[in-house]
């Protein structure tokens, strides 16, 4: 007990002094009602403003897209003089261009599509003469109704470039020679405007219909152009048909004699389809009715269909096909087939 009493001097002093320091403590405390102005914080953190300059930007949206095909397919049989077995010294070349540009903004669409093909064929003892020969270009323009319909409007032309011949064979010399025209640039020549709906679900397929469609059809080569009786004695000195002096060469491709003009309205149905069907595999098709409203019982068909496959970036094997039936030209189906291997280049890759 003594020993208790005589720590309690010390137990106060000690009490005292962590008094004395909560003390001091309390009156270092920042009151709830003070604040630090920005200066003053600026002032200890010694906070400076700095401008960073930002660059600008020159950028711009391309509303164009352009894809390009240019090929070249060769091809050549050659026999020996001592060859037994059957076979006929040939050669062909084909060279090809397709290009396609599209612009979109908002809802319209504004399309171009140029497909030229060429191509020479020779087979011995007979004269070259095309086997290929087409000049096509489309534009349209369109604005969209929803989602799968617009209405559009469009132009297009067709030709081909080299002149086709009716072939026969000299009675003195037995060689190939060349007997009449059949067709040349621009004879015939169509131009077609059309304006009506397009059904387009996807970028694959797309299907027209030219409700209002009007087609123009050209005879200019002079060596084409269809005549009566006396259009052809006033052209050449003599009469198609001297017994006949009255018979002409009749109509063509839908010109009527001593004109080379036929202007039409009717109503067009186009269909479009570029799918890839497998792997470096694609099928490319354009479908085609055109009937005259004064005769809508006899519309004409045009199918053209391209199965492509690419065997290397640059080596390109294709099978292409075309169907016609226009009774304007002759009253049967006309067909036309070509299976070839060569170069095709891909712009962009």
């Amino acid at each position: 007990m003594r020993i208790k009493f005589y720590l309690l001097p010390v137990f106060i002093f000690v009490l005292g002094v962590t008094q004395m320091h909560a003390q001091d403590l309390k009156e270092l405390r920042v009151k709830p009602d003070s604040s630090i102005s920005e200066q003053e914080k600026q002032k200890a953190l010694n906070i400076k403003n700095i401008n960073v300059p930002i660059p600008k930007l020159d950028l711009k949206v391309n509303y164009w897209k352009h894809w390009t095909k240019l090929g070249l397919n060769f091809n050549q049989a050659q026999f020996s003089e001592s060859w037994q077995l059957g076979g006929l010294n040939s050669w062909a070349l084909m060279g090809l261009f397709w290009h396609k540009s599209e612009f979109n903004r908002n809802n319209f669409n504004f399309t171009t599509e140029v497909d030229m093909k060429y191509g020479k064929l020779k087979n011995e003892d007979q004269m070259p003469r095309p086997n290929n020969d087409r000049l096509f270009w489309d534009n349209k323009l369109s604005y969209k109704l929803s989602k799968s319909w617009a209405i559009y409007t469009s132009i297009t032309v067709e030709t081909q470039f080299d002149n086709a011949y009716n072939y026969g064979r000299d009675k003195e010399t037995g060689k190939d020679t060349i007997t009449s025209v059949k067709s040349s640039f621009m004879s015939p020549g169509y131009f077609t405007e059309s304006v009506g709906l397009e059904y387009k679900p996807n970028k694959e397929f797309s299907l027209r219909f030219g409700t209002g469609t009007a087609r123009q059809t050209l005879i200019l080569d002079q060596r084409i152009r269809p005549r009566s009786g006396q259009g052809y004695y006033d052209r050449y000195g003599e009469y198609l048909n001297p017994s006949n002096p009255d018979k002409g060469t009749g109509p063509r491709y839908g010109v009527e004699e001593d004109k080379n003009f036929k202007n039409e309205l009717a109503f067009q149905l186009t269909a479009n389809l570029d799918k890839n069907i497998a792997k470096n595999i694609n099928l490319k098709a354009r479908y085609n009715l055109f009937a005259d409203y004064l005769d809508l019982n006899d519309p004409s068909h045009r199918l053209d269909m391209t199965f492509s496959s690419r065997i290397t970036s640059l080596i390109n094997v294709s099978l292409g096909g075309t169907m016609i039936y226009d009774n304007n030209m002759i009253g049967k189906v006309q067909w036309s087939e070509s299976l070839a291997l060569g170069i095709l280049l891909n712009l962009p890759k």
